[in-house]
């Protein structure tokens, strides 16, 4: 058995390394370097209590995933022989304003055992750098995991198990009795499977007959900064920010959301924007020092939910993409449910509201 994987993100690498455990001789096919498309530009936040709220298929899955994330990250470890930085630190979900502090109180302790609520006293004695609140939601099951780390590990953890890397887009996939061809502006290659995890790019790929979900790219700028305050020891997620603190004493800020088409240019009002947002949360955000801007292009459907499974018209033919600001914390999942559709035929259940031919 063998397989293609169009993509080598942190989804398509999770996935490349999960088949390759399984036995699949495997082949990544990406003109791109590994990690270097939206994954460079990520906080690698594992938080699905934030980023899906309401109860639904989204927040089910992400819970699924990070409940793998502990395990998971030990044996890419191993594998690879590489250190991935990995913390579960929690989240501190910042209410400015009476409604806001409403809703995140109404939160505390539902769905999630330990999710409490800190009124303004006990949030400013934890933080006290921190902007004038009316409270905050922590959660403690929270983290984030370096996406540069994790996806180079897994890359490695992946070539160890002899899985070959290919550099060369992928122009056009044609399928016929004997299976997939691929034409790529490096030669052509041939597999029984091919897995498209190649993000917002999957659509400029010519795939005859298939049924591709629409995936449209959405920028997103990320700040590097060097903190020279107090350092943080929790995510602190305000209205129009997000700060990530690392153990080498710096803190990632992000993120924006831009449609702008395939323009990964960093701009002068993204940068600005984020620079208001974090220091109007945290006062010592003014004198941090201004290390790098990343940018990466989302992978986002109509709906912003991922497609994840077969092709309605090719059984063979595995989407994995439109995972939008949800790839980290979704790749364990993604790799393990695309690995039982290869390797066991099975489908997982709770993948069908992210079924790829949704949008037909």
């Amino acid at each position: 058995m063998d397989a293609i994987v169009v993509g080598a993100g942190v989804i398509g690498c999770a996935i490349a390394r999960e088949l390759a455990d399984r036995g699949v001789a495997c082949t990544i096919v990406d003109d791109r370097a590994v990690g270097a498309g939206a994954t460079q530009a990520s906080a690698g936040m594992l938080a699905p209590y934030v980023e899906a709220h309401d109860a639904g298929p989204l927040l089910d899955l992400g819970v699924r995933s990070l409940a793998l994330y502990d395990a998971w990250v030990d044996a890419i470890r191993t594998e690879s022989g590489l250190d991935v930085e990995y913390r579960r630190i929690g989240t501190l979900e910042i209410a400015l304003d009476r409604p806001h502090a409403g809703e995140l109180r109404a939160q505390s302790g539902t769905r999630l055992q330990g999710r409490t609520w800190l009124d303004s006293a006990a949030v400013s004695q934890r933080l006290p750098s921190l902007a004038s609140v009316e409270g905050a939601l922590f959660t403690p099951a929270h983290g984030y995991v370096s996406a540069h780390d994790l996806t180079h590990a897994l890359a490695r953890a992946a070539e160890r198990r002899g899985v070959r890397f290919h550099s060369a887009r992928v122009r056009r996939i044609t399928c016929d009795a004997n299976g997939f061809t691929l034409e790529t502006g490096a030669g052509t290659l041939a597999g029984s499977f091919v897995v498209l995890a190649a993000g917002a790019w999957t659509n400029g790929i010519a795939i005859d007959g298939a049924t591709v979900p629409p995936i449209r790219p959405v920028r997103g700028q990320l700040l590097h900064l060097g903190w020279n305050e107090r350092p943080l020891d929790v995510i602190v997620w305000g209205p129009e920010c997000y700060v990530v603190p690392r153990l080498d004493g710096t803190v990632l800020v992000g993120a924006t959301v831009e449609d702008v088409g395939f323009d990964e240019r960093a701009t002068a009002a993204g940068v600005r924007d984020l620079l208001d947002a974090v220091c109007d949360l945290i006062s010592g955000g003014w004198g941090a020092a201004f290390l790098e801007v990343r940018v990466g292009l989302r992978p986002a459907t109509p709906d912003d939910l991922p497609a994840i499974g077969r092709d309605p018209a090719i059984a063979k033919l595995i989407h994995a993409s439109g995972h939008y600001r949800n790839g980290v914390l979704l790749a364990p999942i993604t790799a393990a449910a695309v690995a039982d559709i290869v390797t066991a035929d099975r489908d997982d259940p709770a993948l069908q509201p992210f079924a790829p031919g949704r949008f037909r």
